[in-house]
């Protein structure tokens, strides 16, 4: 016959370990429906929670110290504890689907005037002509994309694909 189990002082102290922390910032991921290497998705019950709106800036944190830089948007397909980001965005946090990230709220991001971005060089073999015209204009041009040092991002067009490291 099993015996009733009583908590004591003890037993909470050896099992709090096991015990499930209060932390929102903490989010599971899972693969974005979106493209854009610089966006990521919450709940907007998330977003509430966490005091973030759409188009703020967030710090994401990720596996060995990796961060990085995104834009948050609103997912109402969402679940409340998960965050959805593309494969640009894992690779730069060094995790997968299903790992935890932590997002935290960045406001003091500096426009930049100019950053040093260089092609890794398995993905420009065969091509001539101009990066910067071709890929990384169009790419940065009129849109708001947050980079941080040591980021990779993909750039399509000319129906090819080329990666960029900055």
């Amino acid at each position: 016959m099993a015996r009733p189990v009583y908590s004591t002082k003890d037993d909470k102290l050896a099992t709090a370990i096991l015990d499930k922390k209060k932390r929102p910032n903490r989010l599971v991921i899972e693969d974005s429906l979106n493209d854009d290497n610089s966006v990521v998705a919450l709940s907007q019950q998330k977003m509430d929670e966490l005091q973030l709106f759409r188009g703020d800036t967030v710090t994401l944190k990720g596996k060995r110290r990796r961060e990085t830089i995104c834009i948050v948007l609103a997912d109402d397909a969402c679940p409340n504890d998960h965050i959805r980001m593309n494969r640009v965005v894992r690779n730069n946090l060094r995790v997968r689907s299903g790992d935890i990230v932590s997002i935290q709220a960045c406001s003091d991001v500096k426009y930049g005037k100019w950053i040093h971005v260089l092609p890794i060089d398995d993905t420009v073999g065969g091509i001539t002509g101009n990066l910067f015209e071709v890929y990384l204009k169009p790419y940065f041009l009129e849109a708001y994309r947050p980079v941080k040092k040591g980021d990779v991002f993909i750039v399509r067009a000319a129906m090819r694909a080329v990666e960029f490291k900055v």
